[in-house]
Parts: C-alpha cells; structure tokens; sequence
C-alpha cells in the first residue's frame, strides 16, 4: 500500500529524482561550515518554544492590577502583556524554561550569524557566484538584530520600555518624514497602548515569515551554487570534496541539532537571562539604573552614548545628534556589506568564479580592514556600559565616555596595521600557520639515538584526484579499492547536475 502510494506520487512530482539528487549533496568536512547550522538549529528551537510563549501571552497595553504570586508586584497597576509574561514565568508548568530557552536561543541565532558572517567575510566565501547569496545572508542578519529587539520588548517592563522610548527618538530623528514615521508605528504620541500588539504582529507573524522565505532561499542558492571549500584533500576549483548528505552527513547534522538544542536548554535551565519581575512595570517617567540592550544592539547603543552633541541646522529643520549614530551610521554599515563583494571585485579587478576558500592570512588587505573595522564596533560594543564602568571603576562618567570617544579611533587604526603586518608575515613564511609536524625520537638497541619525521598532517599535502561522474562512486558500500574501510570522503565534480 505504502509502495503504491509512494509511486502514484512518485509518477507526478518525481520525488526519487530530486530526492536522490539532494541526498547525494556533498557537504565539507571543515568545522567552520557548522557555524552556520548553529543559526539554522537555533531558529527552530525559537519556533517551537515561540509557539509555546504565544499561547500565554497576551499582547496589551491595557491597565491591569496585579494579584499573582510575586510578592513586591501586589497590588500594583501593570499592563497585560508585563502581567501575562510574569504569570507565563512562575504560574504555567515549564513558563520560565521556555522563556529563557527562547531568549538564549534569539541571542544565540544572531550570534551565530554574525560569526558565520564574519567566516564569510575572512575567507573570501562571498565571491562569485554568492554575491547574492551574502546580500539574503546580510539582510537575515538585519531581520535577527529587528526581531530581537522587538521580542526584547514586548515584556513591557521597565528596561524593554526605555528601548522603545530610544526606538521611538531615532525614528523621530528621520530628516523630514521621523515624526510621520514615529506616529505611524505607534499611533500617536509616545507611548500609546497600540505599540505592544503591533510589535506582537510583527514579532510573531510577519518577520519571522521573511526569516523563513530568507533561509529557504539561502540554501536554494547553497544547493545550486555548491559549498566552497578549503584546499587540501583533494579539492580544487571545479570538484565538490567532502561527506554525501545520507546517511554521513545526515547522522552529523542530527546529532549537532540536538547538541544546539540540549545546551540551549541548559543555558534557559541554569543561566538567569531577563528577570523582568526585578525591574518592574514600565513607565514613562523612570529609568533604570544599567540599562543595557541585549548584545547585539550594544553597538547602536554604545553608538549613541559616544557621540558629541552635535546638531546640523537646516533652514525651517534640524537633524539631531540621534541621527547620525543611530540612523546614519547603521545605514552606511549595511550598505557597505551589501556592496562588498562588488567593491571587492572592482578593486581587485578579479571577477573570476571561486569556490576554493582562502586562508586570512593570503588577502593581508581584506583581512586587516575585517579586523579593524570589527575591533570599531566591538569598542562601541564596549560603549553601551559606561555607566557600569565609571560606577564599578570608581571613575567619573565623563572620563570614561571621553575614553571611548577616543578609543573608537585609536583602537581601528592600531588594529589595522597590526593585523596586516602578521598577514604578512604568515604569508612569506613556509608553513606558517600550520601545525608544527613532531620528530620522534627513537633508541637504538646499542644505546644510539635517530630521528624520525613524522607523517604530515591530512589535509596539508594530499595528491590530487582526478574528477569521476556521480554514477561511478559507490556511495553504498563505501569500501577502498583495496578492500579496506574508506575515510567517509568523497570526491565529487562540481559541474554534477
């Protein structure tokens, strides 16, 4: 019944052709590729534990007064949606677990491409043909950092509350259409009752069905274009070297998942993350001591404590301080990593197909602008505490912002010659960057010693293998010519269709 089944659908969509296709996929062996699987397992366990939260949570800015367990909380007026996330944390069976998993899932999602990003970037992977495929990656990243922020929010207690007082400051700082904006997404004036549920729509439904249109498209173009892949082993520019989707890859990919997914759920288990009961309800006149984002809006943050009080006076307008670190320079950080790899390509003038990975150390220019340009943002990272730092430190505010200030323009033009000379270096040296190969000792019976070099690690020299068509290898049995167990590598041409 089953077989028939399978061919009356078969005869129709020809699933056995395009399944057998995909499952013999070859993907690299190569750590670094599991970087982006960490995004990919961390956007589905914030699915599940989201449609978990979204059958508690009631998303409403309405008056409520408080009457649950939480002692200090009694008795005081509190929205619905603050009143809802306290009962889901301490009254539903497994409420807070969810929670926290989902939020350290969210962290860990924009982290992941972030550093997938950063892997991208360091060794050259967004060359053609995947100038498209690091724009969907570029703009995946964007949705990540919005849909935090906006699920950051919707607790409406009193930390959450002060990012949406900021969020609604930069919108109104738009040259001409900020205050159209600002009312538009809120409104009216600030704060209103209408954001909560707005931003509920747009947190639960509308990006994250992008993310998923985005992550589909992603690896659509992964499955079209083929891995990249470092040299070694065999792999050269037109041939696909690595592990079949079934079962190697398969088994893999299986057991990664729920590795992200078992320490995901010991961090929500054992690692306290947003206490909102602590800070309390949110109003408008308060603020809380040690206001900080969660990670990855602490550069906008840090962006926003650093810079000068500058204003530029237009006539009948003024642009205000906000804009320029909070609208503008995210504008000009964005494009410039979307125009990357045609700005690359027109400076280098190679605009040539690569599908062979280079080591950071071999592009000195790319990777030393890479790291300064990270070592800017992480200073603005460290920006977002100056007010811990200066309480903690014993110093005062103002030197510690001015610190920063300077700072921001030290520590990239340090960074930039530093890196670019040990690039360099690497570079003209013979085998740098490689393991250290051993020499084993040995004692002769008559008391002599001898030195014996030993083997070259896998992957530094390989002889190279000549291409074979996908029929030809036995992706079944899997067993050397010589009848021994073969490595689980496959070598297969890149031009397969």
């Amino acid at each position: 019944m089953i077989e028939k089944l399978f061919g009356w659908i078969d005869d129709r969509v020809a699933l056995s052709r395009s399944g057998r296709h995909l499952l013999d996929k070859i993907f690299p062996d190569h750590w670094s590729f599991m970087i982006g699987e960490i995004a990919l397992y961390s956007f589905i366990v914030l699915l599940l534990t989201g449609v978990f939260l979204t059958l508690y949570f009631v998303p409403s800015g309405s008056d409520v007064v408080y009457h649950g367990i939480v002692g200090p909380l009694r008795g005081q007026t509190v929205s619905e949606a603050f009143k809802s996330t306290v009962d889901l944390s301490f009254q539903v069976r497994g409420g807070l677990l969810m929670r926290q998993m989902h939020h350290w899932a969210a962290n860990i999602f924009v982290g992941s491409i972030v550093v997938h990003m950063l892997r991208v970037y360091f060794t050259g992977a967004f060359r053609r043909p995947r100038e498209m495929n690091w724009m969907l990656g570029t703009t995946l990243l964007i949705l990540a950092i919005f849909n935090g922020f906006l699920g950051y929010s919707l607790p409406d207690d009193l930390i959450s509350g002060t990012g949406i007082r900021i969020a609604f400051s930069i919108l109104e700082s738009v040259p001409f259409v900020g205050t159209y904006l600002a009312y538009f997404l809120f409104g009216g004036t600030y704060p209103g009752t209408a954001i909560i549920p707005r931003f509920f729509i747009l947190h639960v439904l509308v990006l994250p069905l992008l993310i998923i249109a985005l992550i589909a498209g992603h690896l659509g173009m992964l499955i079209k274009h083929k891995h990249t892949q470092f040299r070694g082993r065999g792999a050269r520019n037109d041939n696909v070297v690595g592990s079949p989707l079934w079962p190697t890859y398969a088994a893999k990919a299986g057991g990664f998942f729920f590795l992200t997914t078992g320490i995901t759920t010991l961090l929500g288990a054992a690692v306290q993350i947003n206490p909102i009961w602590q800070y309390g309800q949110y109003y408008a006149y308060k603020v809380s001591y040690a206001v900080q984002p969660d990670w990855y809006m602490g550069w906008l943050d840090g962006a926003l404590r650093v810079m000068p009080s500058w204003e530029l006076h237009l006539p009948g307008h003024m642009i205000p301080n906000v804009f320029f670190p909070a609208v503008l320079l995210p504008g000009i950080t964005f494009n410039l990593i979307y125009a990357w790899p045609f700005i690359e390509a027109k400076l280098t003038g190679d605009r040539s197909e690569h599908h062979l990975l280079d080591r950071p150390r071999d592009q000195p220019l790319r990777t030393a602008l890479g790291a300064a340009v990270f070592a800017f943002y992480f200073t603005l990272f460290g920006a977002s505490a100056t007010d811990v730092l200066a309480n903690y430190l014993e110093l005062s505010l103002n030197f510690v912002l001015w610190s920063f200030r300077i700072l921001c323009i030290v520590v990239p033009i340090v960074v930039f010659p530093v890196a670019y000379k040990i690039c360099t270096e690497l570079k003209a040296t013979p085998g740098g960057g490689q393991r250290k190969r051993p020499n084993v000792i040995l004692r002769s019976a008559d008391g002599g010693y001898a030195t014996v070099v030993s083997p070259e690690y896998p992957g530094y020299v390989e002889p190279e293998l000549e291409p074979v068509p996908l029929d030809e290898v036995d992706l079944v049995s899997a067993m050397a010519p010589d009848g021994n167990e073969a490595d689980g590598v496959y070598r297969i041409p890149r031009d397969y269709r």
